[in-house]
């Protein structure tokens, strides 16, 4: 106990020594979410290319849609929003906000209307732009339901947990600044020690890739831990919005409402119909210098009532700003007087506002195109590897050491932590993939077949660490990573299978997003395959603790193997 005792002691050796003891303890216990919350959101980058992959038959209905605008005359804006306007006075003439979104950048496409009906809930329709009739569903068309990319981007900041999962995300987050921060003071020759790595040195070879992958993202991950934190900042702090708006749900409503739409009207009671669009679009458009996306109509029908046109934003003007807002002209509906101007890449609110548009936009790659989006991408994947090898390394520094850090539960917690890495790494990345499986696999017609793809998800999940227990740990890596392997590179034939779709196909037709998923996938499966060889070529050797006590069997092999630098 004693032994024990020292062995957890903070306050021994210096300030170095407690932020040893900081990084060790504070990284372990959160590597493993940590590890999830990374590698999802470094997924979640790419959010509308897997949501595209995901949903196959609507590849099939925008290659149609795009022949059939190529074959019928132009639609004018004008008589666009004319058809939109007259379906809303008709259908939903209580709404209290009607949405438009007249056209694309181009002045083309689909013609779509949006309200809120009378549960509070977002509704839409599509409309078709020769005649204003709202275009039904096919019949006998079957829809793909599902999360799609946007799994990965719920669980990587709630966990799909809500409010309590946003908590421990938090609390998470905190400690990967806290590890951070402390690896740092810990590792005086960290920037030298960036520079080498020795393979094939069991102990040795994880800390070198450890430091290596943690030095060269280091700005990456304070940057991503503190927006993230920054972004729930009202939930973790909410302390000023309570004092000023209390502490009910109608109280965080009306903050919203302030924060996001500042100066927004009361109902008057005074009916008047809603003017003209046209020229209110037409000087929105002048003014914010975009053309317009969407023209947003509140408290419709009242003489209260505002009109908002907003702009698309242009790629290549989007690469050069930090905030990704586009320009936004509000209107009065009774006066068309301009109650509110805001170019593109500006905030209402001041340099609060501002700071927490570039953060938002920092965290979550809304800017810089697609280059930063594969660099954001490869510094995630870097910094998942960073948890990976630090989870590891603990392992094998203290197999090859001692076994006595938790006293006579030492084997037992080891045992534990064991399983928990091959979950928390290769379980991990089963899932992932097996996420994607159960996107072909799930029939079509399933009720809430969104659902049962998130279960597979978990269930997989729990199967990995179920098994990682069942099963002496090399052989546990080397069972998962071989299946991680087999499900990655199996993947594209099983989307032909499925879907008829290939990816020489996806090349041809210049879908690259479809494409670049199964590529992606495909790489992962390759690295996981190599991975596989190396465990399955180690060999299996005896280890002992300081008193030369054998081990267990079941606690060796994956030492030996550590050991070796081979898992």
């Amino acid at each position: 106990m004693v032994q024990s005792r020292q062995s957890f002691g903070a306050g021994q050796g210096g300030f170095r020594q407690a932020q040893s003891w900081l990084h060790t303890w504070c990284g372990l216990w959160f590597s493993w979410l940590l590890f999830a919350v990374f590698l999802t959101g470094t997924l979640a980058v790419f959010e509308e290319s897997i949501s595209h992959w995901m949903t196959p038959e609507h590849h099939a209905d925008e290659a149609k849609a795009a022949d059939a605008q190529a074959s019928v005359p132009a639609v004018s804006l004008s008589q666009r929003l004319q058809w939109g306007l007259a379906y809303m006075e008709r259908h939903h003439p209580g709404a209290t906000m009607w949405e438009l979104w007249p056209a694309d950048p181009q002045g083309g496409g689909d013609l779509r209307v949006y309200w809120f009906d009378a549960k509070g809930q977002y509704a839409a329709a599509q409309l078709d732009p020769l005649t204003g009739e709202e275009l039904k569903a096919q019949p006998g068309a079957r829809q793909r339901q599902t999360l799609g990319g946007h799994h990965f981007v719920t669980f990587h900041y709630e966990l799909h947990a809500g409010q309590i999962g946003l908590w421990i995300v938090g609390a998470a987050a905190l400690a990967m600044l806290v590890a951070l921060v402390s690896g740092v003071i810990t590792h005086r020759r960290i920037f030298k020690d960036f520079f080498t790595f020795r393979p094939h040195k069991g102990q040795r070879s994880w800390l070198d890739a450890h430091n290596a992958v943690a030095v060269l993202t280091l700005p990456f991950q304070l940057v991503i831990a503190y927006t993230g934190l920054a972004l729930s900042s009202l939930t973790f702090l909410p302390a000023g919005m309570v004092t000023y708006f209390g502490a009910d749900e109608a109280a965080r409503k009306d903050f919203v409402t302030r924060l996001n739409e500042p100066g927004k009207p009361q109902r008057s009671g005074q009916p008047m119909a809603v003017p003209n669009l046209e020229p209110l679009v037409l000087r929105g458009q002048k003014l914010m210098g975009q053309p317009v996306r969407a023209v947003v109509v509140d408290y419709p029908g009242d003489a209260a009532a505002r009109v908002g046109v907003y702009g698309w934003n242009d790629p290549q003007e989007l690469r050069r700003r930090l905030s990704p807002t586009t320009g936004m002209v509000m209107f009065s509906a009774a006066s068309s007087e301009v109650l509110q101007l805001r170019q593109p890449g500006g905030v209402e609110g001041g340099s609060p506002a501002l700071t927490q548009s570039v953060i938002g936009s920092l965290h979550m790659v809304n800017s810089g195109g697609l280059l930063l989006k594969w660099l954001y991408f490869v510094c995630g994947m870097a910094g998942s590897a960073m948890m990976a090898t630090g989870a590891i390394l603990f392992v094998v520094k203290r197999r090859g050491k001692h076994l006595t850090e938790f006293g006579g539960a030492s084997a037992k917690v080891y045992r534990l932590i064991e399983g928990l890495n091959v979950a928390a790494i290769a379980g991990l990345g089963i899932a992932c993939i097996g996420y994607l499986w159960a996107n072909r696999l799930v029939p079509l017609g399933l009720t809430h077949r969104d659902d049962w793809e998130l279960a597979v998800f978990f269930v997989m999940w729990l199967l990995a660490l179920v098994h990682a227990w069942l099963r002496p740990p090399a052989l546990a890596w080397r069972q998962q990573m071989a299946l991680l392997a087999a499900l990655c590179l199996l993947l594209p034939v099983l989307n032909v299978l499925t879907t008829g779709d290939q990816l020489l196909a996806y090349v041809q037709e210049g879908d690259w997003e479809s494409a670049g998923v199964e590529l992606t996938v495909v790489a992962f499966g390759l690295a996981a395959a190599a991975a596989w060889h190396r465990m399955r070529r180690a060999p299996a050797i005896t280890v002992r603790n300081r008193r030369n006590v054998t081990l267990p069997a079941a606690t060796v092999t994956v030492a030996a193997a550590e050991q070796k630098g081979l898992s």
